[in-house]
């Protein structure tokens, strides 16, 4: 299984930006996804999730309205588009994958729910 996250960059507050990861050795619409973020210093946190429908997206509350999680099934792959971005984004963003069947209860915030990782990618942003 691999899950190759792309899209990482320098932007300036305020700014946009779209991360992708895209999913291969697995059956894609079998799993929920997520995007979880690690600051230097500081634990990794819950950032985004959806379900293998897209009918079902959660957020932490740092990033809501601001954030948007889609996937495509079609093209094994899962996005996170970043809009308003703040300098306490910058981070690793890591996508991952599970089929817990307590995602929907509170599972879907949870690392140690998803059974397989990507290897991240760079958001930096400039105050």
């Amino acid at each position: 299984v691999q899950l190759q996250a792309s899209g990482g960059g320098l932007v300036h507050a305020g700014g946009s930006l779209r991360v992708s990861c895209a999913a291969s050795g697995l059956t894609f619409i079998n799993h929920q996804m997520g995007w979880f973020r690690q600051a230097p210093g500081k634990e990794r946190e819950f950032v985004a999730a959806i379900s293998w429908s897209g009918g079902s997206k959660f957020y932490a509350d740092s990033v809501k309205g601001r954030f948007t999680i889609s996937r495509d099934n079609a093209k094994n792959t899962v996005y996170l588009q970043m809009n308003s971005l703040k300098p306490e984004d910058t981070a690793v963003y890591y996508c991952a994958a599970q089929r817990s069947a307590g995602f929907y209860s509170g599972g879907y915030k949870l690392g140690p729910r998803y059974e397989y990782w990507g290897q991240g990618t760079q958001v930096t942003v400039s105050s």
